[in-house]
């Protein structure tokens, strides 16, 4: 008995083991799950964990700051024509993971491979083949891809092409861009602006030379910002723009450049240049009474929209070279001997050698002219005479005017890297030499400045290419640039004289410069011969010397001052002046035609005529001398080429988008600036060979082009 009833306790102690187990398993549950809702509870209500705001993380998580980019600055010449501006350009790239689905559902990867393919074909330089292969990748895995060159630098027209096509997984990505419209245009003088990237990984356009980089504080606006939502996924969700901040678009730079003018003497530059290789060449066309330049180039130069040539030279030489100006420095010789009281043109030396202490100064022509007037040596550019005159009035009178015409002192251009110059002054043979040019280094905006004395009758002007500085958001002018003048080192009677002399250098039979005439004009002209250093002494060889030529025109009362320089050209069959006045006399004919046209003309502003019929504003820009290109079949004018109230020029071309398809014009006679606005506007990949006006062009006239479309022009000088 005693055994089965302890078998009984035995077999009784595991059940009452296991119910208190239970007993206190639900207990702790109950107490677990109070002090998991208890916690949830104080964090739902206080929003906050170990002193972090949850609310705030979770805000910070799927909210993003995006940066609204502020537009940089345009350049403009003196017509309100856009010589550098802003763009944006795209690159592409297609999403394959199939995992990307919005909140919504929506299938943000490729789901039609065969119609992506397609529509890149028709809007990339890309085959339907080649983008098929691309959007199949070896690698099943692979999140994304992208289309090498084909897909990068895609204009603002093709990318709206491209999404009216509505393709799953097709994404840009947006790139700012400088667009150069014209090419080869005064380059190395506007300059350059590159996306640089900062520390703090942002991508803004930089001025790297020139009046970009000059201008660059100026033309560089304050990017705004703006709160976004967006999903897990990192897409933003629609109609979630928070609180923003503006951006504010960088100040537009106005210059004095004429376009007309500019894209000749590129023209004219490109074509000497082709036939005698010079080492460097430089040309400016200035006003002759303010110091406005109206074109600028030198050569080698390169093509700012394409960047070819950009390796040859970086340097603006009109401002970063210093050089011997050679015989052209004869004009201020002569007009401190004058204005000093010195000058006596009718008296006598004789000429081919001048013997100071144990130096001789020589004469080009060795042998010389005999015994002749001082009159007839500034009209052969006799170096001996120079060098009498400079004897007579004394080398402390000389330098006394040396300084007077600002030389060896900067101009105070504001362009980067402006040199000063210098001089060998001890010696009596070196203060001799710097009355014809050498031994004197001297920059290109130094001597335009000094040769406005002679133009402005005494009154010397600063050089400036910059006419003013507008701000965008105001409209306001925030800068103005006018005429300065700068000095008077002649008297007006001086300048008049040395003028007079120099129209000797052109028409007077023993003259040097007869190829400088121009047809109903006359002409002041002082060509230059100066050897090229090489440091240590003068190179020597026919292809050894810096050619120049200073020209004013009309010579009694000059409108135009026009100075060019060649330096180390290989010559063959022509002359110097006969080259260099192939480039002076279509540029400076050019120049006194528009003059006379803006006379008998007044100017014109550009009207409103976006919205209204496309007749009505067809015929009122016609009225205004304007010439009108209509693109499209619309019987409205959707947009118009050129802002309202841009002074518009004799024969402008402006652009009217009307909707509807675009059929090619005729563009025979064209400048290569119309051909280019043309293709920018309407998204064509346009190829451009040869310079001044079109002659063909590989698209017939009345074809029906859209964007992505391929055009080839063949441009040449009329002469």
């Amino acid at each position: 008995m005693k055994d089965s009833h302890e078998r009984q306790t035995t077999n009784k102690q595991p059940s009452r083991n296991r119910k208190s187990f239970g007993r206190f398993l639900f207990y702790a549950i109950c107490v677990l799950f109070i002090f998991v809702v208890c916690r949830f509870s104080y964090i739902a209500i206080g929003k906050s964990i170990q002193n972090v705001n949850l609310s705030s993380q979770a805000q910070k998580l799927y909210t993003a700051n995006e940066t609204l980019k502020a537009k940089r600055g345009t350049i403009y010449d003196a017509n309100g024509q856009a010589i550098a501006e802003d763009t944006s350009v795209y690159s592409i790239y297609v999403v394959l993971d199939k995992r990307q689905v919005g909140l919504n559902g929506q299938k943000l990867y490729a789901t039609n491979k065969q119609k992506i393919a397609r529509v890149l074909a028709k809007y990339l330089p890309i085959t339907k083949k080649k983008a098929l292969k691309a959007l199949n990748p070896s690698n099943k895995n692979t999140f994304q891809v992208e289309f090498g060159t084909a897909g990068q630098n895609i204009s603002l027209t093709t990318k709206q092409n491209i999404q009216k096509a509505h393709l799953s997984g097709v994404n840009f990505v947006q790139q700012e861009a400088r667009l150069y419209p014209n090419g080869i245009f005064a380059s190395h003088l506007i300059g350059l602006a590159e996306s640089k990237t900062s520390k703090s990984g942002e991508t803004t356009l930089t001025g790297t030379m020139g009046l970009e980089q000059a201008f660059n504080k100026q033309l560089t606006g304050t990017n705004g910002s703006q709160k976004i939502k967006k999903d897990m996924y990192g897409y933003q969700l629609p109609g979630t723009k928070q609180k923003s901040k503006k951006a504010k678009n960088g100040d537009n730079v106005y210059t004095t450049l004429d376009t007309r003018l500019q894209t000749l003497l590129e023209t004219e530059m490109s074509s000497v240049q082709s036939q005698v290789k010079a080492n460097s060449m430089n040309a400016v066309l200035m006003n002759a009474k303010t110091g406005a330049i109206l074109a600028a180039t030198q050569r080698p130069t390169f093509n700012a929209s394409t960047k070819a040539g950009l390796s040859q030279i970086w340097r603006d030489t009109l401002v970063q070279d210093a050089y011997e100006p050679g015989s052209t420095m004869k004009v201020f010789t002569l007009g401190a001997s004058i204005d000093s009281g010195n000058y006596n043109g009718n008296a006598t030396y004789q000429s081919g050698k001048y013997a100071i202490g144990s130096q001789t100064v020589p004469d080009w022509n060795t042998s010389g002219w005999g015994t002749i007037t001082y009159n007839k040596g500034f009209a052969l550019s006799s170096n001996v005479a120079m060098a009498h005159l400079e004897q007579q009035m004394g080398a402390k009178t000389w330098r006394k005017y040396i300084n007077r015409f600002h030389f060896l002192k900067s101009t105070n251009s504001g362009l980067p890297g402006e040199l000063t110059g210098s001089i060998a002054f001890k010696r009596p043979i070196e203060q001799a030499d710097t009355s014809f040019g050498q031994g004197i280094q001297v920059t290109f905006f130094q001597m335009l400045q000094a040769l406005t004395a002679v133009s402005n009758n005494g009154k010397m002007m600063k050089p400036y290419v910059i006419s003013k500085v507008t701000d965008p958001n105001t409209n306001k002018t925030v800068a103005k640039y006018s005429p300065k003048e700068v000095g008077n080192p002649i008297s007006a009677k001086t300048a008049k004289a040395v003028r007079k002399h120099m129209e000797d250098v052109v028409y007077k039979s023993y003259g040097i410069g007869s190829d400088y005439k121009m047809s109903g004009e006359r002409v002041a002209v002082k060509t230059g011969t100066a050897q090229v250093s090489n440091g240590s002494g003068y190179l020597t060889g026919d292809d050894s010397y810096l050619y120049s030529v200073a020209a004013m025109v009309p010579a009694s009362n000059p409108k135009y001052v026009m100075y060019i320089t060649m330096k180390q050209p290989h010559l063959g069959s022509k002359t110097a002046t006969q080259l260099l006045a192939s480039i002076m006399k279509p540029v400076m004919a050019r120049a006194l035609q528009e003059d006379a046209q803006t006379k008998s003309t007044s100017s014109a502003k550009m009207p409103a005529v976006t919205g209204k019929a496309t007749t009505t504003a067809t015929t009122a820009l016609t009225k205004i001398g304007a010439t009108v290109t209509t693109l499209g079949t619309g019987s409205k004018v959707l947009s118009q080429s050129v802002k309202t109230g841009t002074t518009l020029y004799s024969g402008q071309r402006i652009f009217l988008k009307t909707g509807g398809t675009v059929a090619l014009p005729s563009l025979t006679g064209w400048s290569k600036g119309d051909v280019v606005k043309l293709a920018q506007i309407e998204g064509l990949k346009l190829t451009v060979s040869g310079d001044g006006y079109v002659t063909k062009q590989s698209v017939k006239a009345g074809t029906t082009v859209g964007s992505g479309a391929g055009l080839t022009v063949t441009l040449k000088q009329n002469k």
